[in-house]
């Protein structure tokens, strides 16, 4: 629990904010492909309570929002998700290149 609030200290969204951001971006984009709450759950294969749950909260499981994904036409935001690393300059790409490789600690 002490790693998640040392994280949570330094970065500036927090979790909650972070997937009420995503479901409001996703209203968004179901506003403009003019779908109801009904289509889009339906053309996602989601129950309608569960679609709606997430617009208003956030919560849904990672399955159903990759399928509302897709069913939006958003697949390769997804594909990007947790993708290789950009470099800035050159310097960092070298940088990069010259650490070694660390393994995480044994528990136990």
């Amino acid at each position: 629990m002490a790693i998640n609030n040392n994280i949570l200290s330094v970065i500036e969204k927090t979790p909650d904010v972070i997937i009420k951001d995503i479901a409001g971006r996703v209203k968004e984009r179901r506003l403009e492909s003019a779908l109801t709450q009904k289509e889009l759950a339906k053309r996602a294969g989601i129950p309608l309570p569960t679609y709606r749950r997430f617009e208003r909260t956030g919560e849904i499981s990672f399955r159903s929002l990759v399928m509302l994904g897709i069913s939006l036409g958003m697949m390769e935001e997804f594909l990007g998700l947790f993708s290789t690393k950009t470099y800035s300059s050159m310097d960092n790409l070298l940088e990069a290149g010259n650490k070694k490789r660390q393994r995480g600690k044994k528990n136990g």
